[in-house]
């Protein structure tokens, strides 16, 4: 039998009914949203693979945001750190010299102004050897450190440069069994000498007489003299004071201000003071007596 037509639709023919035929398609889909289920299915298949495809990026993307935030935290720490440290060492001072200005006004009516500039610097290495207490900082002659140079942490004195080198300095803690620092009391102004022991937790004060005027928990801050530790910052606390019938000296132990054990950034002070008038005045006279005695 042969076939009815023996040609096919041509191609402009089959072109417009299959455009009639999604035309009509859409409007029902509009209207009556046929294709919906087809559309959810295929969404469906279609996800995990969108997953899988979109993971590589989505993973890099993350992990840039995880390394920026983590830099910027750690910047932001260390310079948070860094500026806690600078005000602490600035502002430790503040209890002394309260106490120091009413004395004044009170006996002098004259004042006595400390200075000092701090350069940070970094714990490196610690001396393991138990007769010295020993640390080493990251600074040295190249960066202005000098041999005698104080050295404070975040809540008081911690020592002094014992030795410098171009790039690192060696710290001799307070605690030290060869280190003494001239000291005076906070609350009456008595001045004595305060010794390391070998303990970072004590140190002994020198020569303090059975019926001194001397508290556990009295405050003890450098005195200013000898010239190597600015008047007014925190060196000690008093801890014990034992007073035995019949010596003439009491045994006073101190607990270091400063964390000997424990600080890792420390201060480096290069301080400047001004005599004051009295002080002034008594070398005046001084010089004018050699002069008459000469």
């Amino acid at each position: 039998m042969k076939p009815l037509f023996l040609q096919r639709p041509s191609a402009a023919t089959r072109l417009f009914l299959l455009a009639t035929a999604s035309v009509l398609l859409m409007a029902l889909d509009h209207r009556e949203h046929l294709i919906e289920p087809v559309r959810e299915a295929m969404s469906g298949i279609v996800y995990p693979l969108r997953i899988v495809v979109d993971a590589p990026f989505a993973l890099a993307d993350s992990g840039s945001r995880w390394l920026t935030t983590r830099q910027s935290l750690y910047a932001e720490n260390h310079q948070l750190r860094t500026q806690n440290l600078q005000h602490q060492g600035r502002l430790q001072r503040m209890e002394a010299l309260e106490r120091e200005n009413q004395r004044l006004r009170q006996l002098l009516d004259s004042s006595q102004r400390v200075e000092s500039e701090a350069a940070i610097a970094e714990l490196i290495r610690v001396d393991l050897d138990p007769h010295s207490h020993l640390v080493e900082i990251n600074r040295g002659t190249n960066h202005g450190v000098f041999i005698g140079q104080p050295v404070i942490d975040a809540d008081g004195v911690i020592g002094q440069i014992d030795r410098v080198g171009p790039f690192s300095a060696t710290v001799r803690l307070i605690s030290d069994a060869s280190h003494a620092i001239p000291v005076e009391v906070n609350r009456n102004g008595l001045r004595t000498v305060a010794r390391g022991s070998g303990d970072t937790q004590q140190l002994e004060l020198a020569n303090i007489p059975t019926n001194a005027d001397i508290r556990e928990g009295d405050l003890l801050t450098a005195s200013g003299l000898g010239d190597t530790f600015p008047r007014g910052y925190p060196v000690a606390y008093v801890s014990q004071v034992v007073s035995e019938p019949g010596e003439p000296f009491a045994r006073v132990l101190a607990r270091p201000a400063g964390n000997l054990d424990r600080s890792r950034k420390l201060l480096l002070l290069e301080s400047r003071q001004e005599t004051n008038t009295e002080d002034k005045a008594k070398t005046s006279e001084q010089e004018q007596a050699e002069e008459v005695n000469n």
